[in-house]
């Protein structure tokens, strides 16, 4: 008998009574939960305004400061499904917790780090703790909303963290480099995961569904370095050099052990994965949304952050306030999502969530400038939040109601997966349609009094700009500076413009292969 028919109905001296008990404690337990994953989630892209100042702190070169921000999640990504799948195994509860610990000691070390190896081998540490914590708060999630419409309100509280931790990182890095120092963005996770622990022994019963067989070293392993090929492919799309060549191979050679795990997950009589969930539309489905909803997120959020720092030149903390459009419109959109399914499918929700960020990114990619407008900024950003916070609410819901209970882990585990390559590609492929729009555009605009050897260093980015025009000074470094936040604007309206095609795309996708009814098999709810 499976834990979710158990669920509610189990005397206290019963197998089930754990179960109900954490049923009882259901909203208590996701407030815990997404406490955690919001630091999960921020520690993701907390660097993006931190890293100015660790790096006036510990001079990393520029191949250094990608792997600073690329290795958290070069490491979660491939770890999520063994993590996700012991969790089913052995404990969720149990997996949980090493994570907490993990997460804590990785970001002590992570900001007391005397040089840049350590720095980046801790920000390792810290993204194999977060890939402990990630898929667990989904699976025990499912676990204590047992009742569809209920769940449906705590899988928007939890899409709605998730998303916009991603927003609140920048948010949350510009307010304590201004205020304290780098070292406080990594801090303030000590103290939370030292109040989580006890309160998760307290309220999470330990819960997990072994299937009867071992758990396959062999699987978690060819998955782990399929996801890892492939992750630092994405990483590596928009870089030149080696690591350009690295980048394709390592992309293939992680493609090819993918399959190899495929081929063995369908001769296993008990999978790591069963693969077979892929066959299911609405599962395939909403991973897709997923992967998509994260790309247009972390993608856009990136440039945004650049747009509003070097474009604007606003100081990082008044940048990082204007994103707050986007984090708030996000937490309202997941808090909405819940009555949305109640009274429509899963596919029109999706659909209606595409399309208002399509929506909005094509009236960004129209009506963008140099010049700060907060009449379309504001309403850009918080159409984007609302909309990848409905629609994301929608396609977990519909990902893991698709899933049988002792699958919880897994499932959650390929959501979480679909997170972390989104992210990559994120800023991977619109950070790489940005770059070489901008570095197309930037000789072609007039640049009087500008030596040639500025324009060069102006083409590596805006960055090296804005570095290359305070050599300058003069009539000279104010010409530099404004091609080359012209070239970015375009760069960045271009961006927009793919991902408005892209979301075009993906609601008439989900329109057409979105099952209407939100019910699965699965989901006796």
């Amino acid at each position: 008998m499976s834990q979710q028919a158990q669920l509610g109905s189990a005397a206290p001296d019963e197998p089930g009574a754990p179960m109900s008990t954490l049923v009882r404690r259901r909203w208590a337990v996701l407030a815990i939960l997404c406490t955690s994953l919001l630091l999960v989630s921020i520690d993701a892209t907390v660097l993006h305004m931190a890293l100015p100042a660790l790096s006036a702190d510990l001079h990393p070169t520029a191949t250094e400061q990608l792997w600073i921000i690329a290795i958290y999640s070069l490491l979660a990504a491939p770890l999520l499904l063994a993590f996700g799948t012991l969790g089913d195994y052995f404990g969720r509860r149990r997996i949980l917790v090493i994570g907490y610990v993990v997460f804590g000691l990785a970001s002590l070390a992570v900001a007391f780090a005397p040089n840049v190896p350590v720095l980046i081998a801790s920000r390792a540490l810290l993204g194999a703790g977060g890939a402990m914590i990630m898929p667990a708060t989904l699976s025990i999630l499912r676990q204590a909303f047992p009742d569809r419409d209920e769940r449906r309100t705590a899988i928007g509280v939890w899409s709605g963290i998730a998303g916009s931790g991603a927003v609140l990182g920048p948010l949350l890095g510009g307010f304590l480099v201004e205020t304290f120092s780098w070292h406080a963005a990594f801090l303030i996770n000590v103290p939370v995961m030292v109040v989580a622990l006890p309160l998760t022994y307290w309220l999470i019963p330990e819960s997990s569904d072994p299937p009867g067989e071992r758990w396959d070293l062999t699987s978690a392993v060819l998955a782990a370095i399929g996801v890892l090929g492939v992750a630092f492919a994405i990483k590596q799309t928009s870089h030149g050099g080696i690591m350009y060549v690295a980048g394709p191979v390592a992309g293939v050679l992680g493609l090819a052990v993918l399959v190899a795990f495929v081929r063995r997950q369908r001769r296993l009589r008990v999978p790591l994965l069963d693969v077979s969930l892929f066959r299911r539309r609405t599962f395939s489905v909403a991973v897709a949304s997923v992967l998509l909803v994260m790309i247009s997120l972390v993608g856009l959020g990136l440039l945004f952050a650049q747009y509003l720092q070097l474009v604007l030149a606003l100081e990082p903390m008044a940048a990082a306030l204007r994103l707050l459009f986007v984090m708030v419109a996000a937490v309202a959109g997941s808090l909405l999502a819940g009555p949305l399914l109640r009274r429509f499918d899963n596919r029109a929700v999706t659909v209606w969530g595409f399309a208002l960020v399509a929506a909005a990114l094509g009236a960004a990619a129209l009506w963008l400038t140099t010049v700060e407008n907060l009449w379309l900024l504001g309403p850009v950003l918080v159409a984007v939040g609302a909309g990848v916070s409905v629609a994301l609410t929608a396609a977990s819901d519909a990902l893991l109601a698709s899933a049988p209970a002792e699958q919880a882990g897994a499932a959650s585990a390929v959501e979480e997966t679909a997170y972390e390559l989104g992210a990559g590609l994120g800023v991977a492929v619109l950070g790489s349609v940005a770059a070489g729009v901008y570095a197309a555009t930037l000789p072609t605009l007039p640049a009087p009094g500008v030596p040639e050897e500025a324009l060069r260093q102006a083409q590596l980015g805006l960055t090296e700009a804005t570095g290359a025009a305070s050599h300058l000074g003069g009539q000279a470094a104010q010409t530099l500076l404004t091609v080359a936040r012209d070239s970015f604007v375009e760069g960045l309206s271009f961006a927009l413009a793919a991902g408005f095609c892209a979301f075009v795309i993906a609601a008439i996708a989900a329109a057409k292969l979105m099952p209407r009814s939100g019910g699965v098999p699965h989901d006796h709810a």
